[in-house]
């Protein structure tokens, strides 16, 4: 018989040697009994409490760090020991903010300055207010995060009295100056609109449009009434249409304006997406930017400088804001100081070639 067909040897009814089971996890009480201290010591080390000697903490981190052993997350939250990390719950569709600038440049300064301290930030997105409020709830029950960062703060806001009492250091990332239950980084949005307002008159623009936000939230309100003040004391006419913030609607609301009567002569964007968004409505239907219709937008990131023509926008650096703001929260989440406001600087107006002086509107059609 070929060698290939060999039969094999009958088993001895042995049973296989199994492979060796993996090593079970190191506890708190191995490392005690490896540095040669109490399971309480090692609680003391790692959660950065007073009670045993500088050479003790560092003989009990070195052997961890030699074995590469953390404490249990479980464990840790149950003795209200930090957990290096800051949470984030934006209650807004998922879809727009997967393409605005204004986010990824403000979380990019959070964690960038979170991370010299070795703090990591946890995003998540839900659906509505609700869902975000009972994401801070569980938090809170289950000691997740360290601290919060707030956004979008609204009209009649629940959360920052409601964060409060949960105990959970946190900052809101706007307000208005006045005080609130919570610390906040606050931007004068009703300064920036109206340096807006005031640069589009001086330029003679007497029919303007404005592509705004979510009416409910604070800051789209200061620019509201900013513009309420600016028909009295700049003598203008102006139209406002509220969005989701999205390009869908942006766009949606630039043809509104773009059809009304009197047709405005420039356009205010409250976001770079949809001021990137109403260029594209305007290049569709042969609208010349800037000569039928000046656009200008709030934000200033990349999709305000490579379109052609480039947009004229309210700058300022909003990665240095994300930075700012988590500063703020390491003093808050450190000291548990009283809650204060602190205001970013206004942006700044960058003058490209999307606006000029408004032609005779009778001379072109919207087609």
């Amino acid at each position: 018989m070929p060698p290939n067909d060999e039969v094999p040897p009958a088993s001895s009814g042995s049973p296989e040697p199994s492979a060796p089971a993996p090593p079970a996890r190191l506890k708190s009480t191995d490392i005690a009994r490896l540095a040669g201290v109490s399971v309480s010591a090692v609680s003391l080390a790692f959660n950065a409490r007073p009670g045993i000697s500088d050479a003790t903490r560092k003989r009990i981190l070195e052997v961890a760090e030699e074995l590469n052993w953390r404490p249990h997350r479980a464990a840790r939250s149950l003795k209200g020991a930090s957990n290096d990390a800051v949470g984030i719950v934006l209650a807004r569709p998922a879809r727009t903010l997967g393409v605005e600038p204004f986010f990824a440049h403000v979380l990019s300064g959070l964690q960038s300055r979170l991370s010299n301290e070795g703090i990591a930030t946890q995003l998540l997105i839900v659906e509505d207010p609700q869902a975000e409020v009972a994401v801070y709830r569980r938090w809170a029950a289950e000691n997740r995060v360290d601290g919060l960062v707030l956004f979008d703060l609204t009209v009649d806001d629940v959360r920052p009295r409601l964060i409060a009492g949960l105990g959970i250091p946190a900052v809101i990332l706007g307000g208005h100056g006045a005080p609130l239950p919570l610390t906040s980084v606050w931007v004068d949005d009703h300064a920036a609109m109206t340096r807006v307002l005031a640069y589009l008159a001086a330029l003679g623009h007497r029919f303007l449009g404005h592509v705004s936000g979510i009416p409910s939230y604070q800051h789209t309100r200061r620019r509201l009434q900013a513009v309420a003040d600016a028909r009295e004391t700049l003598g203008v006419d102006i139209v406002s249409v509220a969005t989701d913030y999205s390009d869908t609607q942006g766009a949606s609301a630039t043809r509104q304006l773009l059809e009304a009567s009197p047709r405005c002569t420039a356009i205010i964007y409250d976001s770079d997406v949809m001021a990137a968004a109403g260029l594209g409505v305007a290049t569709e239907r042969s609208v010349r930017v800037p000569g039928d219709v000046s656009i200008l937008s709030f934000d200033d990131s990349i999709l305000t400088q490579l379109p052609h023509p480039p947009i004229t926008a309210l700058t300022r650096d909003t990665y240095a804001l994300g930075t700012l703001t988590a500063t703020e929260l390491l003093h808050v989440m450190a000291e548990r100081p009283e809650p204060r406001a602190v205001q970013a600087p206004t942006p700044d107006l960058v003058i490209r070639a999307s606006t000029a002086p408004p032609a005779d509107i009778d001379e072109w059609r919207v087609s």
